[in-house]
């Protein structure tokens, strides 16, 4: 199967559903997804996404991890929402550089 190059992102709350197979040469991966799954460590268990990363690294251009990939990014867009909403209630402007 030849599969094109692109942007992958994935959402699917199946751990590692999606492996390198499925990735085209060069592709953008942009994981989304956030699971724990059972395993040998203190905790006993590990977050993993909705990519099989190690597969999907080796054809990928650009793949996010899990942990450690979108999160920050998510957590910077809840808190910028968060203090535009005040602005806009208490009617004080707000903008970015």
């Amino acid at each position: 199967m030849n599969i094109a190059p692109g942007i992958v992102i994935a959402a699917t709350s199946y751990p590692e559903l999606i492996d390198g197979s499925m990735i085209g040469d060069g592709a953008v991966v942009i994981d989304v997804g956030v699971n724990r799954v059972d395993a040998e460590t203190e905790k006993r268990y590990e977050l993993v996404g909705d990519v099989e990363f190690e597969s999907a690294k080796a054809r990928a251009n650009a793949i996010t991890p899990v942990p450690g990939g979108v999160g920050p990014m998510t957590i910077a867009m809840l808190f910028y929402n968060t203090v535009k909403a005040a602005s806009i209630q208490a009617d004080v402007p707000f903008s970015l550089p």
